[in-house]
C-alpha cells in the first residue's frame, strides 16, 4: 500500500483515522510524507523537462519517480485535513507531479483518458472541524482523478466532520470513526 500523508499536525486527527486504516492493510506500506517532499516548482522549465521526458520514453528518469511509485502501488491510501475547501496545497503539487502521461494513464485516440495505475483501490481520509464539507471539491478532486485518469474505480472516503463545533465530543467522533473502521 501505497500512504500518502498530508497531515502536517503532530495530533492530527485525520492521521488517527488512517493509522486505523493502515491497521487493515495487508502486505508492507510505504508512507510518502508531503511535508518532507522538495517539490519542484511547475513553471515552464518544468513542463519542458517532464514533456521532453514523455516524448522521448524515458519513463525511468529519477525526474517521473513519484509517479512511477503511484502507478506501481497496489493499493493507495491518501490522509489530508479538510482545508479551505480542498486538502493542503501540497496534495495538489504531489498530483501535478503524478500526472504523467505515459505512466499513470494515457490518451486514448478519442482524447479520452485511460488508466495505467495497478490499484483496485483508493481511499481517502479526511477530517473537517466544521459540517460544511462539500463532497465536491476536496474529495471529488481526488476521486474523479482516480476513476478519469488513474483507472482505480473503487475509491472510498472515510470522513469526520464537526469536530470544532461548540459542545462536540472531537474525542469520542474520532474513536467511534476508529471502532467503525475496525469492525469494517
Amino acid at each position: 500500500m501505497l500512504f500518502i500523508n498530508a497531515c502536517v499536525r503532530p495530533e492530527s486527527r485525520t492521521k488517527k483515522l488512517a493509522d486505523a486504516v493502515l491497521e487493515k492493510a495487508e502486505g508492507s506500506v510505504e508512507e510518502l510524507k508531503l511535508w518532507e517532499q522538495d517539490f519542484p516548482k511547475v513553471d515552464s522549465e518544468f513542463l519542458k523537462k517532464r514533456d521532453s521526458l514523455i516524448y522521448a520514453g524515458k519513463f525511468d528518469d529519477p525526474f517521473l519517480k513519484l509517479a512511477r511509485q503511484f502507478a506501481d502501488a497496489e493499493e493507495i491510501l491518501i490522509a489530508a485535513p479538510f482545508w479551505d475547501l480542498s486538502f493542503p496545497a501540497s496534495l495538489k503539487q504531489y498530483i501535478e507531479l503524478i500526472n504523467v502521461v505515459g505512466v499513470t494513464f494515457v490518451y486514448t485516440e478519442e482524447g479520452i483518458p485511460k488508466g495505467l495505475c495497478k490499484a483496485k483501490k483508493l481511499t481517502f481520509v479526511t477530517t473537517a472541524g466544521g459540517d460544511f464539507f462539500p463532497e465536491e471539491f476536496g474529495y471529488g478532486y481526488i476521486k474523479s482523478m482516480a476513476q478519469n485518469f488513474y483507472g482505480i474505480n473503487d475509491v472510498e472516503l472515510v470522513k469526520v466532520t464537526g469536530l470544532d463545533i461548540i459542545g462536540n465530543d472531537a474525542e469520542k467522533m474520532i474513536s467511534d470513526k476508529i471502532s467503525e473502521i475496525r469492525q469494517s
